[in-house]
């Protein structure tokens, strides 16, 4: 089976800004290139992932394709286009699209002072650019506000495939999963929306203060309203190293993936990614064999 990590990162603090990068995050402040994860990947047994953009700049985006041609672990890139601005967006989205690894879109809007960025007129227009391109948007929410959205934006954009990140950050270790188990499930009524199982830390004091049981009740949530074939997994390598670093978001959620029926499993292991992202099959498998190609 081809393993997808559907959410990784890298970022190269001399080829692009990341504004939200600083002394607060001492372990990811700093670059960190590909080369830091192969072996992390190759204990796993993961073969390919998907590379995420990490800020809202036309620089970061060029950066992880240079590090996508030079790494064939690498199966897709989700880029960053300026969605405010829906003609330039229309443009640098053409551009983009003519190499073939670029299948998605994302802005880091909970990084934006203004919750409801994603109504406004401009971005409105932007998100019909993704929309009319047939490429999808990952959506970061880590607010209710956030979630809420998500049945506005499918209203608006019937056509938009849209993959929730983090499983909109639930509140692991808190006293109630509410709004988020509802707020969630109500997201989730669109068959156009995903959802990715990564970067489930702790959301109550240190990140890393999680564990396989105090995840499992918000996996199953997700498995119960999105199904495994609208669910896929995600690293989040490098910021998974606040929480513990990436053999341990593995050993910690492999329990709960070895529970599940074996295509039920492959679904959220790999299947998802390829069918939500129009992953090209030619792109999947080991190196060896990618780079033969």
């Amino acid at each position: 089976m081809t393993i997808i990590d559907s959410h990784q990162h890298v970022w190269n603090l001399n080829r692009a800004p990341y504004s939200w990068l600083g002394p607060g995050l001492a372990p990811i402040n700093r670059s960190i290139g590909f080369d830091e994860l192969r072996p992390e990947l190759a204990a796993a047994g993961i073969s390919n992932t998907v590379l995420v953009q990490s800020d809202d700049n036309d620089f970061d985006t060029d950066y992880m394709l240079e590090v996508a041609a030079a790494n064939p672990e690498v199966a897709a890139v989700v880029a960053w286009v300026p969605l405010a601005e829906p003609d330039t967006a229309a443009v640098r989205l053409a551009t983009l699209r003519e190499n073939p690894l670029v299948v998605g879109v994302r802005n880091l809007i909970h990084d934006l002072p203004d919750p409801d960025w994603l109504l406004l007129p401009q971005v409105d227009a932007g998100l019909g650019v993704l929309e009319d391109a047939g490429v999808s948007f990952d959506l970061v929410a880590v607010l209710p506000r956030h979630l809420e959205l998500v049945p506005i934006l499918s209203e608006r954009h019937p056509d938009l495939r849209i993959v929730i990140d983090h499983l909109a950050k639930p509140p692991i270790g808190g006293e109630s999963r509410e709004p988020w188990a509802t707020l969630i499930a109500e997201a989730a009524r669109n068959p156009l929306v995903y959802a990715k199982i990564s970067g489930l830390y702790s959301a109550v004091g240190d990140p890393g203060d999680w564990s396989t049981d105090s995840i499992r009740p918000f996996v199953d949530h997700a498995l119960d309203i999105f199904g495994p074939s609208r669910l896929m997994y995600g690293g989040d390598w490098p910021v998974s190293l606040v929480a513990g670093g990436y053999a341990r978001v593995w050993a910690g959620l492999a329990p709960l993936f070895d529970e599940l029926s074996p295509a039920d499993r492959r679904a959220i292991l790999g299947g998802t990614a390829q069918e939500f992202y129009r992953i090209d099959p030619a792109r999947l498998g080991n190196t060896a064999s990618v780079s033969a190609q």
